[in-house]
């Protein structure tokens, strides 16, 4: 089975990579857009998937990124890519920030404080805080990146830069979830009590969880400015962070291949039926009744962790 899969992701791998030979502009701009979606909800799935917390305001460390990255680049000329560990790293300090005081909350209260995080910052970006932001027309004129003395203009430069930044995202995230640490975090996402029982410091390793999802979420907003050239308040509204809920929960809570599957869906269906762009909500909305009633665990779960098929053998004598 395990080689199997390995099979069709190394087919799967193909298939993209060649795709901007076969594929027009548009569509590979469309493929752009799914692997932008597809890093941040691996990034929101660190939070939501691996650690269990109801979190519905990932669009807010987006945008710090992104900010991060047209404010430095407009006014000081630093260049997009020596800005992309600037732009994490501001995104997280944002994240600690925000995570802490509230890191304690469980469920439905957690999930109403951060959808209030993300709009006091979309507010915050219309309202041209500090003379920064633009207001609501937003930041003009961010320059492209420049890798190895060449600059990313086209859609097809643009499809390795962003697949290949996500290939190195499932390997770090993939590592993450197989570690010491991802092993804490699932604990305390099946049985917060009993993980802190154990020893285990559950508030920390929340936090810790939630820093990095929003770091990473810091990286994509220098990737997405650096693509647009131009930002504004409205690119990071409740909405996209409603699209990356979706993706997570559709796609899979934990599973690195759901997510990516899922963003497929989610982003690229609607270009494929764009007859029925108005009724996305609709649609959306229909989808997650019957997944929850259906495949309660997504489309592509989780495999069971070894220790989790060595317990229920063990139970079975």
């Amino acid at each position: 089975m395990m080689k199997k899969e390995k099979i069709i992701d190394f087919l799967v791998v193909i298939i993209l990579a060649s795709a901007p030979l076969f594929l027009n502009t548009y569509w590979v701009d469309v493929l752009n857009n799914i692997g932008i979606y597809a890093i941040l909800a691996l990034s929101l799935n660190f939070i939501l998937g691996h650690t269990g917390l109801f979190h519905m305001g990932h669009a807010a460390f987006y945008a710090i990124g992104a900010y991060t990255t047209a404010i430095l680049n407009t006014m000081y000329h630093v260049p997009i890519i020596w800005l992309m560990p600037v732009s994490g790293l501001l995104a997280g300090i944002f994240g600690y920030l925000v995570a802490r005081p509230i890191i304690h909350l469980r469920g439905d209260y957690l999930l109403i404080v951060t959808i209030g995080i993300v709009e006091i910052v979309r507010i915050a970006l219309i309202n041209n805080i500090f003379g920064l932001t633009g207001g609501s027309n937003g930041i003009f004129g961010i320059s492209r990146p420049k890798l190895l003395g060449i600059i990313i203009r086209r859609p097809q430069e643009f499809f390795y830069y962003i697949w290949i930044f996500l290939g190195i995202s499932v390997y770090l995230f993939h590592r993450l979830e197989n570690s010491r640490f991802g092993r804490a975090l699932n604990y305390i996402k099946e049985d917060d009590l009993a993980a802190e029982g154990s020893g285990v410091d559950s508030s920390g390793y929340k936090l810790k969880a939630f820093i990095i999802g929003a770091i990473w979420a810091g990286f994509v907003g220098n990737i997405y400015a650096s693509k647009m050239t131009i930002i504004s308040p409205e690119s990071f509204s409740f909405w996209e962070s409603v699209i990356l809920f979706v993706i997570v929960i559709l796609g899979g809570s934990g599973s690195m291949r759901g997510i990516i599957l899922g963003s497929f869906l989610i982003i690229g269906l609607p270009e494929l039926f764009r007859q029925f762009a108005s009724a996305r909500m609709l649609i959306f909305g229909a989808a997650m009744v019957v997944m929850m009633i259906f495949r309660p665990q997504g489309i592509i779960p989780p495999k069971p962790r070894k220790y989790a098929l060595d317990a229920l053998n063990w139970e079975k004598g």
